[in-house]
């Protein structure tokens, strides 16, 4: 039968891998680090191409965005940090809303791509990931029992029947998903991570509750207003 969890705020959700383990330094070049000076919190992101980096929409704020990081709280050689140039919600996502949580960054300045630092392949329009397939999600938040981690951290996830989330009233754009270490407290993935099938950006990390799943906004679902707000470019992968 489908869980009954309790909703809880993302300030509390935020940024935990439960059930994980360091990752190994930089086999995920794609991933950001998203720090948002005002409030004094991050968020996970996506590089998608040179000069663009995907993430929630519920982060959006001043950041400041590094790419290349393993060890988030060391100047690592292989960092680099972009301010942002322009922020771009999707036009129907609302503040504290769970709908249409996607954001794209333009950065100011193109990334040097390297073995530290490249783009992830974006997913093929209206495709699906069957119930049960095996994905993964990183980040640098907490983790277990609220621990806290300077260094990447990542963890599997397995994909949840729709039937198992449909009391949730979910979107067609929502894709659920946990792990099998039933944790309170566990989000699954730092906000605005994403949810990895196959070597494929399926999911952007949206919010979670005191047991799993988490919830990620489907991006398949989000391609024609992607290709609209970021021109394609020979460095941007759509599989």
């Amino acid at each position: 039968p489908p869980l009954q969890p309790m909703l809880v705020s993302r300030e509390t959700s935020r940024s935990e891998i439960v059930g994980g383990h360091e990752a190994k330094p930089h086999s995920r070049p794609y991933m950001a680090y998203l720090q948002r000076t005002t409030l004094g919190d991050f968020c996970g992101g996506f590089l998608v191409a040179q000069d663009w980096v995907m993430t929630a929409a519920h982060c959006r704020g001043n950041l400041t965005v590094t790419l290349g990081a393993h060890n988030i709280h060391k100047q690592e050689d292989s960092q680099q940090r972009f301010a942002v140039q322009s922020y771009h919600p999707h036009p129907d996502y609302k503040e504290h809303s769970k709908a249409h949580d996607i954001l794209l960054l333009k950065l100011k300045g193109n990334a040097q791509l390297n073995k530290y630092v490249n783009v992830i392949h974006l997913p093929r329009a209206n495709s699906n990931i069957a119930p049960g397939s095996q994905c993964s999600t990183a980040g640098w938040g907490r983790i277990d029992h609220g621990k806290a981690t300077s260094k990447l951290f990542e963890t599997n996830v397995t994909i949840w029947p729709t039937m198992n989330c449909r009391f949730l009233n979910l979107l067609d754009a929502i894709i659920c998903a946990g792990s099998s270490h039933r944790v309170k407290d566990c989000s699954q993935g730092d906000d605005g991570g994403p949810l990895v099938c196959s070597g494929t950006a399926a999911g952007i990390f949206s919010y979670g509750f005191n047991v799993p799943p988490g919830f990620y906004t489907r991006i398949a679902s989000y391609l024609p207003w992607i290709k609209r707000t970021m021109p394609y470019t020979p460095l941007g992968r759509w599989c």
